[in-house]
């Protein structure tokens, strides 16, 4: 089964898949550099040329693996407690968030309404910048008045997210609207 972009597990197995197609895409180029050698007898052959070619996309796949190595996916016990706590709400998991300034990985985002909720067990996440990243975001693809607020402390964040869905039960929000916005934070998520 393939894990999808906001789906538990997504790091985990993309970490791995970047690190098999670097590994295989660098053999690739290595055997082909080899190849050209031993048929030639010199390094100045079209082979050459090719391998050095071919390590562009090795080298993407590298890069893709070193940014997302640090950053681990959402832990099952926390995924199955949110999922009982968060039914109604619409769900992401295991993202990691890029802007101009800075990579951020938030382990879930709860969306309901005008609100937008995010847990970030990572230090290295500002709070106030993710904020103000997403909501800019939103802004600009027509999703004004938007409330975004992105938590340190998971006990805070579950307590916001049993409160948002008791208002959930009661209001029953849009979910298409809530959707659309769910595709939004994952296009800007890697």
């Amino acid at each position: 089964m393939k894990i999808e972009k906001g789906q538990p597990g997504y790091i985990k197995a993309r970490k791995f898949r970047y690190l098999v197609y670097a590994i295989a895409e660098f053999a690739i180029v290595i055997a082909v550099f080899v190849l050209g050698y031993m048929q030639t007898g010199t390094k100045l052959n079209l082979m050459t040329v090719l391998a050095v070619v071919g390590c562009l996309p090795a080298a993407k796949m590298l890069v893709e693996f070193i940014t997302m190595a640090p950053h681990k996916s959402i832990s099952p016990e926390r995924f199955k407690e949110l999922e009982e706590k968060a039914g109604l709400l619409t769900r992401a998991y295991d993202l990691i968030i890029t802007s101009t300034e800075k990579v951020m990985p938030v382990e879930a985002v709860i969306i309901s309404g005008h609100v937008v909720c995010g847990y970030a067990s990572s230090p290295k996440t500002d709070e106030t910048v993710l904020s103000r990243h997403i909501k800019t975001i939103l802004k600009n693809n027509r999703y004004d008045k938007m409330t975004v607020k992105i938590f340190h402390d998971y006990h805070a964040f579950l307590a916001r997210v049993e409160g948002m869905s008791n208002i959930a039960a009661v209001q029953k929000p849009d979910r298409r609207h809530d959707k659309r916005i769910r595709d939004i934070i994952l296009a800007i998520s890697m």
